[in-house]
């Protein structure tokens, strides 16, 4: 299992990089928009969608919803971040107050409306935090800054984990394991901060970013859990040998991106 787990995870990150770095960014878009779609397919099962034609159709209207974007005059995809501000507030909520309020999220409607606001503003941001190619390294540095929140957070959480964090949603969490997501990830904000061109006077916002994404991946996390924990079900899919689901490999970005975009745009350009 942990060798399968290991090969998946090796073939995940040269695809990324590959797509990051290599593609153009029209592929790089319609690529994460697949990407996208077939994790709508996956919420659709979260959200008690059984039936094959109608999560069938669920994922087709992500994906039409992704083209409306796409094909939207330029202050479209800016506005639709700052809309996923208030969401996430939302979802805060939900997962803080959990099981108070299941049996509003025990209803398709909600969990399906849900999955809109998780996936569309997270491929919107990525696409243009990437642009033409010029965003790469952000993109980058994005991806790297939530892996080593994962990370932190695992070995934390580990060696002093106690108290939990959100029992109820996700019972092996840990404040120990959110604390060191939050030391790893201004660890390599501290890091990368020259390089990426945020030192000086930017350095202190740019590492108030860092913090910011962390906590909005980790609520991405505890908020996919919620859902899976209402559906009664453990992995979003099986895609991926060893590692579940693709939302299972994204729920952290879904909620990091759009936040960590908004952020970069308050902080304006590098120095």
């Amino acid at each position: 299992m942990l060798r399968q787990r290991l090969l998946t995870a090796i073939v995940l990150v040269a695809l990324a990089l590959w797509a990051i770095l290599g593609w153009p960014g029209e592929a790089f878009a319609i690529g994460f928009a697949g990407v996208a779609t077939l994790a709508a397919w996956e919420w659709s099962a979260l959200a008690g969608v059984g039936a094959l034609p109608a999560r069938l159709a669920y994922a087709a209207l992500v994906a039409a919803l992704l083209l409306g974007v796409a094909i939207t005059p330029v202050g479209a995809g800016p506005t639709l971040l700052w809309a996923a501000v208030p969401w996430w507030v939302l979802a805060a909520v939900a997962v803080l107050r959990y099981p108070a309020g299941d049996r509003f999220w025990a209803r398709r409607a909600p969990r399906l409306a849900a999955g809109v606001l998780v996936l569309v503003p997270a491929w919107t941001a990525l696409v243009g935090l990437r642009g033409d190619g010029s965003g790469a390294v952000l993109v980058l540095y994005l991806m790297g800054l939530i892996w080593m929140a994962d990370t932190a957070a695992y070995f934390c959480g580990r060696r002093w984990g106690r108290r939990k964090l959100a029992p109820g949603v996700s019972p092996g969490k840990t404040w120990a394991g959110f604390y060191g997501a939050l030391a790893g990830g201004a660890a390599l904000a501290a890091a990368c901060a020259v390089p990426l061109g945020y030192g000086g006077h930017q350095l202190p916002g740019f590492l108030l970013l860092a913090l910011a994404t962390v906590v909005s991946s980790v609520l991405g996390d505890l908020f996919e859990s919620l859902v899976k924990r209402v559906a009664g079900i453990k992995d979003s899919g099986a895609i991926l040998p060893g590692h579940g689901g693709i939302m299972d490999r994204i729920d952290s970005l879904t909620a990091g991106a759009p936040i960590f975009v908004v952020g970069l745009g308050l902080l304006g350009s590098p120095a």
